[in-house]
């Protein structure tokens, strides 16, 4: 006796629609991308309970005649390919043919339709038992379809979906999602006949305003580097923008919304240590790629993506959104605010960081001796930067004993500093005088447009060895500055195996080692920034430096441990004295950085004290 059976048609379609139709908001995904298909210039969606009791989607696109309306329902029956050929090059939003079918088997299904070229419309019925009834309608050309109680033949999964707050939600998100991809669509959402959205026709940043509220525009980036190959534009968030949780990361893909790990791994990796953990970063993107080298046809929801060649893909990503964050300024203001109603014991003042001012692309004006300002500005010899990053610390004497201190009021003794300023940038900044000073051997002080910029030393000079160090991975190019004497160095086993084990990538940045029994290595080269006879102890930093990043920061790639390792502990510190030549050369270098607001561990380097607030202090407001 036979145990396997061929399933019924109805019961097969009941299982095979679970893949198509999730929820209601599955549905609403469908009919929308349909409509758009079929060049609708306005589409409705009206719901009720939910979408539990109705789902109806109004739109006045191509329509279809009666003969193609009975075909739609069909399993598998589309009119978006034909051939294998237009499987490998989708350019359409449906294609599998399944929407239709899988939703009439789930549910009370009416459809409305009529073409252009027909007096009349078509109106299609399925019932229980999916016997089809059919009419003649007058209606507008377009397409309306109804789809009501869905799930009732299918009581086990009408028990599974949420509140109808709950489903309404997931609705409203897919409606945002499909109206952000179309702007010169009207789209129109009604929720027990009340209006929630009205999204007329417009521009891309119109309708962004209209989804997420206008006072979104100033917190935004603008993405855009289009070639022939890959495309990408829409906007990125700056750090005001960022959120403790996902939900506000929006990828289309040639017109349409998926979700891609990849992707979202490249933005993330852009905003570097912008991020602290547990945090996400806003972005609306837009990727153009030839259909013929992606693969939408992964699941019938349609939401997952793949890419014939990943890695690039997601190296163009990568570069393009670092690209357009370090064209931005992103140095956060700082100023005091009068204690609020809430908080009315708070004290006199208390500080407060924006990190959210409006800037355009380009405008590098708020930073000290960059942009226009600076054409006719003294350019710095090769052997002026090879001094600085170099040998830097070589340079830094703190033996010696340390140089008198002029005092800012003392007649006899002006401050060189601005003078010689006044005199030689004066005029190029646009300003009476301009100064550039070291406070405390901490912090540098420079006079920008909109006030006071304060850069710490140690950290900035850190992002520019972070850099080159991923450059030299990349140009796999390493520099090493042989040692006259080399030093032969004592370890405990513990170090000596992983340094052994990490050499290979500590070679590539310039260190070269030979390898003795015993724990012992001798030091033959080290890295240009090094200074003479601190070798054995940057490299003992290094290793302690690179656990501690294991343990306790969880960084598991080895190249990016050692390139943080190392621009930690090489890189110049506090209390190290810099002349005025080494601080615009560091401050030069700073800003041609990828990323010059943030360190490598995500410390700020630089943070701006507007002239506005100096004049609220000094009472001339």
């Amino acid at each position: 006796m036979k145990k396997i059976e061929i399933l019924p048609e109805s019961l097969a379609n009941k299982i095979a629609a679970g893949e198509v139709v999730q929820r209601p908001d599955s549905v609403v995904k469908e009919l929308m991308e349909n409509a758009i298909d079929a060049q609708a210039g306005k589409i409705d969606v009206i719901v009720k309970k939910g979408g539990k009791i109705i789902i109806q989607v109004v739109d006045n696109g191509e329509g279809m005649s009666e003969e193609d309306a009975l075909l739609s329902i069909q399993k598998h029956a589309t009119s978006k390919i034909k051939s294998l050929e237009d499987l490998e090059a989708i350019s359409t939003l449906g294609f599998r043919g399944e929407a239709l079918s899988s939703i009439s088997s789930v549910s009370q299904f009416e459809l409305r339709t009529k073409s252009g070229s027909d007096e009349l419309g078509t109106f299609l019925r399925m019932d229980d038992k999916n016997v089809i009834s059919r009419e003649k309608i007058s209606m507008e050309r377009g397409t309306n379809i109804s789809v009501k109680n869905l799930f009732y033949n299918i009581p086990a999964r009408r028990n599974f979906l949420k509140t109808d707050a709950t489903e309404l939600k997931h609705i409203s998100d897919t409606f945002n999602k499909i109206a952000l991809c179309y702007p010169s669509i009207h789209f129109r959402f009604f929720n027990e006949d009340d209006s929630v959205y009205d999204y007329s026709p417009g521009t891309m940043e119109k309708r962004i305003n209209d989804i997420f509220g206008e006072g979104i525009s100033k917190a935004l980036i603008k993405v855009e580097e289009l070639t022939d190959y890959i495309s990408l534009y829409g906007y990125i968030g700056k750090p005001t923008l960022l959120r403790k949780s996902r939900g506000d990361q929006y990828l289309f893909l040639n017109k349409r919304y998926v979700i891609s790990k990849q992707i979202n791994h490249a933005v993330f990796s852009a905003y570097e240590n912008i991020l602290e953990k547990g945090e996400y970063p806003f972005f609306i993107l837009y990727l153009d790629i030839d259909p013929k080298r992606i693969d939408v046809n992964v699941h019938p929801s349609k939401l997952e993506v793949r890419f014939d060649d990943e890695k690039d893909v997601y190296s163009f990503v990568l570069a393009v959104v670092r690209k357009s964050l370090s064209t931005h300024d992103l140095v956060p203001n700082i100023s005091f605010k009068q204690p609020s109603e809430d908080f009315p014991d708070s004290g006199s003042e208390r500080m407060e960081i924006n990190k959210g001012n409006e800037s355009r692309r380009g405008d590098f004006s708020d930073r000290p001796l960059t942009g226009e300002q600076s054409k006719n500005r003294q350019r710095y010899s090769d052997s002026d930067i090879e001094k600085i990053f170099g040998s830097l610390t070589n340079i830094i004497d703190k033996s010696k004993s340390p140089e008198p201190e002029i005092l800012p009021f003392e007649p006899d003794k002006p401050s060189e500093t601005v003078v010689k300023n006044a005199t030689r940038d004066g005029d190029s900044m646009g300003i009476d005088s301009v100064f550039i000073v070291q406070l405390h051997n901490k912090y540098i002080l420079s006079q920008i447009k909109s006030g006071l910029m304060i850069i710490d030393q140690h950290v900035a000079h850190e992002r520019i060895l972070y850099e080159r160090v991923k450059n030299l991975y990349e140009a796999n190019l390493p520099f090493s500055q042989q040692l006259l004497f080399p030093r032969t160095v004592n370890l405990d086993p513990g170090s000596y195996q992983l340094i052994k084990e990490i050499y290979p990538a500590l070679q590539k940045i310039g260190f070269e080692l030979r390898f003795h029994p015993k724990s012992q290595i001798t030091i033959d080269g080290v890295p240009q920034e090094i200074k003479n006879g601190s070798e054995e102890e940057i490299l003992r930093e290094i290793v302690d430096e690179y656990v501690n990043n294991i343990r306790q920061k969880n960084i598991s790639d080895e190249k990016e441990n050692i390139a943080k390792s190392y621009s930690c502990k090489a890189a110049i510190k506090a209390g190290d004295k810099l002349n005025e030549n080494e601080m615009r050369i560091l401050i030069d270098q700073l800003f041609a950085t990828s990323m010059p607001y943030v360190c490598p561990h995500g410390r700020p380097i630089v943070v701006k004290i507007s002239l506005d607030e100096f004049d609220r202090r000094f009472g001339r407001t």
